[in-house]
């Protein structure tokens, strides 16, 4: 029972990272480099990752600064960038590229702040998902008699536990990035 618990679990684990990955893809009016993490460049043929072309780093805080390390870089980082849905025009010196990030407005932070507690949400419907498959999966051990009535009730316990507290840390970190984001 433990390793079904477990595996559950990892599942539940998984959909908090997956929330934590879009969350650092969101722009807070900060620079933050993770908003580069999904957007690809093409080198020579290939489509790879911003971060394996250049050295990227945050020199103020509304300014992130690439440095590519081959000059041939520049106009394709420009066009992954521009055709992204980053929304900022990049600008380069002929060795670095960079990319200045507005201040947000008011109605915009509000806009991210809701887009964010949405994303919460639905993280928090995903996580009661996986605790009704388990609570199943339990049910369906027990009818086989793979488990007693006792381990049920036990199980389904347990399962509630792991869940409370995969909610609880999607509640936080729902509450950090909303904090993040309407902090001027």
């Amino acid at each position: 029972m433990k390793e079904e618990l477990k595996v559950y679990e990892d599942k539940m684990d998984k959909t908090l990272e997956l929330l934590l990955d879009e969350f650092a893809s969101i722009r807070a009016g900060r620079a933050n480099p993770h908003v580069l993490d999904k957007i690809k460049v093409d080198y020579y043929g290939t489509p790879t990752p911003i971060q394996q072309v250049g050295n990227i780093s945050v020199p103020e805080a509304r300014m992130i600064v690439i440095q590519p390390w081959e000059k041939s870089l520049i106009k394709p980082i420009e066009k992954a960038i521009q055709t992204s849905d980053l929304g900022i025009n990049p600008n380069n010196d002929g060795s670095v590229i960079r990319l200045v990030f507005p201040e947000l407005t008011e109605e915009r932070r509000k806009e991210l702040a809701k887009d964010v507690k949405k994303k919460g949400e639905n993280a928090k419907v995903a996580v009661r998902n996986i605790r009704r498959d388990a609570n199943d999966s339990f049910k369906k051990m027990e009818k086989a008699d793979e488990m007693s009535e006792d381990d049920l009730k036990d199980a389904t316990e347990k399962m509630q536990k792991i869940t409370d507290k995969a909610i609880e840390k999607i509640d936080k970190a729902v509450e950090n990035k909303t904090k993040e984001i309407l902090t001027v």
